[in-house]
């Protein structure tokens, strides 16, 4: 079992409890070299998650004495090691779950984390979509589709409901120093000041997805040279498709049958799909594509289209007018300078047979793209933004 290893700079000692999938890890990698002790805690005892992570220097397993005593020890030590706890993702602002259940159990919910607090601790949170503070009420108004309608989790009040998320985001709110979010999602617990536009955070190693990438041969497409390759990928398909009628919030069930249409007109287009694939390998199918799709009602965008744009591909998915407009007020030139292209179910046709159509703009709107990426979402940016975040917060 591993424990501290790295001697600590005093005030600029930053842990990562928990993952967002590689964010964290490659984040620590760029602070140290601006003289942080930045380590990444995985607190995540489910196996299937494992594929999203690209590192970590402590990890957290379940079951047994041994396990226990690991954990209680880490974080007591942790409070002399740290003085910035950077938490992410929904019902996550906690130490692991054992951790959680025995404070708990003897002072209360989140009493952990209030103990941090007490102590001086800076807490820090990144928001990780649309069950994150945000009512599922409040979230279905979002026009002009109703994302809800199309979401598996739309009747699974474990998952996503009015109360269950509202509670979360009142004592997230309550806790959280400082919050992260990308994508101007600002409705109930999301509207508070101390919520900022921060893409840096989302960030890559800009090495490791590039345009020129080598592929094994064990993940090359065999497909014509004058075929044209429309990217789409589902993280836990089945999970988060409704099995009778192939819905899904990712809009699979629109992209299907577009593709289809598409061929029956005679052109040269072929859909490549892509499910549970370890994020390290699925960069190998993404940079053979010419086109990437993604959401077309959500709004915004996530990892996939991210990736896609660090790797000089073309992307299209729903950007909602309000949003950018909500992140033009924090960062306008991230808004100004956007390549991704934006449709719906009722512009997505026309927009992608343009750019079937016209090859020239696939290869100058991927080049932007890339040009993009490692301006706004490269680990060196996203060391950079929250290098000056978290000093201010440790000077506050």
């Amino acid at each position: 079992m591993k424990f501290f290893s790295r001697k600590s700079n005093i005030k600029r000692r930053v842990l990562f409890v928990g993952h967002c999938y590689y964010h964290t890890w490659y984040l620590s990698c760029e602070l140290r070299k601006l003289g942080w002790n930045a380590d990444v805690l995985n607190i995540d005892g489910n196996e299937a998650s494992q594929k999203y992570y690209h590192g970590e220097d402590f990890r957290f397993r379940y079951g047994g004495k041994r396990n226990k005593l690991y954990q209680l020890f880490f974080f007591f030590k942790s409070l002399f090691v740290y003085d910035i706890f950077h938490f992410s993702n929904a019902h996550a602002l906690r130490f692991g779950d054992y951790i959680h259940e025995i404070f708990k159990n003897y002072f209360g919910e989140y009493s952990e984390i209030k103990l941090l607090k007490k102590l001086g601790k800076k807490i820090v949170y990144s928001n990780n979509g649309c069950l994150d503070g945000v009512s599922q009420t409040s979230f279905s108004q979002w026009g002009p589709e109703n994302v809800c309608d199309i979401c598996i989790w739309k009747n699974h009040p474990e998952i996503c409901s009015d109360s269950r998320n509202l509670s979360w985001g009142k004592i997230r709110n309550e806790l959280a120093d400082y919050q992260i979010a990308c994508g101007g999602n600002r409705a109930d617990y999301n509207d508070d000041p101390r919520i900022h536009e921060v893409p840096e955070f989302y960030c890559m190693d800009s090495a490791f997805l590039y345009p020129d990438l080598t592929i094994p041969p064990e993940y090359q497409l065999q497909y014509p040279k004058t075929t044209v390759k429309i990217y789409h990928s589902v993280g836990n398909f089945e999970s988060r498709t409704d099995g009778e009628n192939k819905k899904n919030i990712k809009c699979t069930h629109i992209i299907i049958p577009l593709i289809d249409r598409l061929k029956s007109e005679g052109y040269p287009v072929e859909m490549i799909f892509f499910t549970d694939i370890p994020s390290k390998n699925i960069r190998y199918y993404q940079v053979q594509a010419d086109i990437v799709v993604d959401m077309l009602t959500y709004g915004w965008f996530g990892a996939n289209i991210r990736e896609a744009m660090m790797l000089g591909k073309p992307c299209i998915c729903f950007l909602r007018p309000e949003w950018l407009e909500s992140v033009k007020k924090e960062i306008p030139d991230y808004v100004k300078e956007l390549p991704i292209i934006s449709a719906t179910p009722d512009t997505i046709y026309s927009v992608l047979r343009d750019l079937i159509e016209h090859p020239e703009k696939q290869m100058e709107i991927g080049r932007r793209c890339r040009e993009f990426a490692v301006k706004w979402h490269s680990a060196e940016a996203g060391a950079k933004r929250l290098d000056r975040i978290y000093s201010d917060l440790l000077h506050e």
